[in-house]
């Protein structure tokens, strides 16, 4: 019994690497434009970022550098937990809308002027901050039209998050928290970080 490889003919022996070329294209594509992100713990929101502050969003500038765009957005502090701020901060963000483009960055918060929320922030007083861990590291004040009681909630409560212990993607942060007691949690782990 003899064995042959099959006859390809000339057509489809150029046209094979040009598939694999479109097939590889194609993956690369598709995980160019994914994003995985690993779940900070509360406590290394904490220990990692520079400063963490509540703080009033009044405005916002997009610029392109280096063929990206970013939105640096402007707030003044309105009460700070850990770390030395100025009155007014600027936190610079990936994407935004520079006159007719347009880019969004999965998980980059985004901020509306007069919005309040807490921020977990990397960086140094005199240049532009940056938000630690993104959505992880954004907490947005809600306060109830009635009773004027207000929550917190963390941006990446929503957002399917890697955590490295499980080896899974969960959802999982802070939802709805009384605001007094989220300060207290921040507090706590504040006075832990210190040496």
């Amino acid at each position: 019994m003899s064995l042959r490889r099959p006859r390809v003919s000339c057509p489809q022996r150029r046209r094979f690497p040009w598939l694999l070329f479109l097939a590889g294209l194609l993956l690369a594509t598709i995980t160019a434009r994914a994003t995985t992100y690993v779940r900070l713990r509360f406590p290394d929101l904490v220990h990692y970022s520079s400063a963490i502050a509540r703080v009033r969003c009044v405005g916002a500038d997009t610029r392109v550098e280096n063929g990206e765009i970013f939105t640096d957005t402007r707030f003044h502090v309105l009460q700070t937990e850990k770390g030395l701020l100025p009155a007014s901060i600027v936190v610079r963000q990936p994407g935004g809308k520079f006159q007719h483009l347009v880019s969004h960055v999965e998980g980059a918060p985004e901020f509306r002027i007069g919005e309040e929320v807490y921020l977990f922030l990397w960086g140094r007083p005199g240049r532009q901050f940056y938000v630690l861990g993104w959505s992880q590291g954004t907490f947005r004040v809600h306060r109830d039209a009635l009773s004027g009681k207000e929550t917190v909630t963390q941006d990446s409560a929503e957002m399917p998050v890697f955590d490295p212990e499980t080896h899974a993607f969960t959802k999982m942060g802070v939802k709805n928290l009384r605001i007094d007691v989220f300060q207290e949690r921040v507090r706590r782990e504040v006075l832990r970080t210190l040496p």
